[in-house]
């Protein structure tokens, strides 16, 4: 008998695919960054194979050292701003979840309220912000500031950032827009709810200016890995993107992650955990992983370097690749990626050279390589185990990674009733079965009661 609990789907996309080297791949699309038709044809490609989620990283900075290794890697040098692509997007597809990030380091609650709530309006309810704290300085020094503050003083900014796009996305009760000709008024005025907050860091007074979007708010999403990152999901994400590489790390994050949320108020059900899932598949084992060791290979040192640095918060440059990280210049600690930077001091804890280190890491994960039958086989080991509640598929080639996915592993999936035949709602919540949040301002709005 096929279980209830079904699968939740997203894709991360990158025009030319997750690797480093995908650009250099003949099989992707040189074109592809700034090409709304390839963003169009992998979104539909996606709502083909029914995912839940289509998602859009983002940082709000072209990088500005290490051009060098930026030319051989040009990660997120040419890309389209995340609403505006998703927008565009909504009037293009029909049923898959547009989910983009926002960086609450860098804008005010009622520009990123305003923006959200009028993508979930123009995608008739699929609409999902990525709330991050940035991770760059890069970014840092668009806005005026030298450096990012603390770690810790970013998240207490985000918490604080939420609540206030909240309470805006609540302005307006669900009934508030009667439009009623015979009456010669538009709305009721009882029925608007005007954010009154100060803060620690914001202040705002006013209202939002688009009537309570069809899934009464969009659904937030969170990937923070550090304990004050998960603390901060634990409160308020719906969405959680995690990258654990194996199934028992997996499944005591799920739990440590779901068991915060009751401090919170929060029910487990109230949040799907998404594990980060990298992948190359093939119609062999062996051949796919030789295109993952072809990829590997075209790796150039330089990018090799300047990625492992990044995370590791390091200048590597001018190091030996065969050799390993001389104590003397591996950081203390970390301001920007705890979990990136805890993995890479565990590698190289284990005595590798620095080639052997960037062959290595791939930020949390490992990316798998196999069949459609072996990838199914893992997606259900880990879901049937609890270890998540659906997965983030990256793949290293876009957009033929994607279609055979879609093509292979989803009709497997199907058979075994992991996973869904058809869309059966229609905004993001009712896929991923989370709950229309009812107005804060009204015990039970007629909409909420409804749902």
């Amino acid at each position: 008998m096929a279980s209830s609990r079904k699968i939740a789907l997203a894709i991360l996309v990158q025009p030319t695919g997750y690797h480093a080297a995908s650009w250099l791949h003949p099989s992707t699309d040189l074109a592809s960054a700034t090409s709304i038709e390839w963003y169009r044809d992998a979104a539909l490609t996606a709502e083909k194979g029914l995912f839940d989620l289509f998602f859009i990283a983002d940082t709000p900075a072209a990088r500005t050292a290490q051009l060098e290794a930026y030319s051989r890697f040009p990660m997120f040098m040419n890309v389209f701003e995340p609403i505006t692509l998703l927008s565009a997007l909504a009037g293009m597809t029909t049923r898959i979840g547009l989910g983009g990030t926002a960086s609450t380091s860098f804008s005010e609650p009622y520009n990123i309220a305003r923006q959200f709530a009028s993508l979930d309006h123009l995608s008739h309810g699929r609409a999902a912000w990525n709330v991050v704290t940035s991770a760059n300085d890069f970014a840092a020094r668009n806005f005026g500031h030298e450096k990012l503050p603390p770690h810790a003083l970013r998240y207490e900014r985000a918490s604080e950032f939420v609540d206030v796009v909240q309470k805006l996305w609540d302005t307006w009760e669900d009934d508030a827009w009667i439009r009623d000709r015979a009456r010669g008024q538009v709305f009721e005025p009882s029925k608007q709810h005007v954010t009154a907050h100060e803060g620690q860091f914001f202040k705002v007074h006013g209202a939002l200016n688009i009537e309570r979007t069809p899934q009464g708010q969009p659904v937030i999403i969170q990937a923070g890995a550090s304990d004050t990152g998960r603390d901060f999901a634990a409160s308020v994400a719906e969405v959680v993107f995690a990258s654990d590489s194996t199934v028992e790390k997996a499944k005591a994050s799920y739990e440590d992650l779901k068991g915060r949320m009751a401090k919170f108020g929060r029910d487990r059900d109230e949040m799907k955990v998404l594990a980060g899932k990298p992948n190359l598949l093939a119609h062999s084992a062996q051949e796919a992983e030789d295109m993952y060791r072809t990829l590997q290979e075209m790796i150039h040192p330089v990018v090799g370097k300047m990625r492992l640095g990044m995370d590791l918060e390091a200048d590597l440059s001018d190091l030996d690749p065969d050799q390993p990280i001389p104590e003397d210049r591996i950081p203390q600690s970390a301001n920007f990626h705890q979990a990136y930077y805890h993995h890479i001091i565990g590698l190289i804890r284990q005595g590798l050279t620095l080639r052997q280190l960037w062959q290595r890491y791939e930020r949390g994960h490992e990316t798998f390589r196999g069949t459609a039958e072996q990838m199914a086989d893992h997606m259900e080991e880990w879901f049937s185990a609890e270890a998540c509640d659906g997965f983030m598929m990256t793949f290293s080639l876009m957009p033929g990674g994607l279609a055979f996915f879609v093509d292979h592993v989803v009709p497997i999936l199907q058979r075994r009733g992991l996973y869904r035949t058809e869309y059966t709602g229609r905004t993001l919540r009712e896929h991923l079965g989370l709950k229309r949040p009812p107005n804060r301002h009204v015990a039970a709005s007629p909409l909420a009661a409804a749902q």
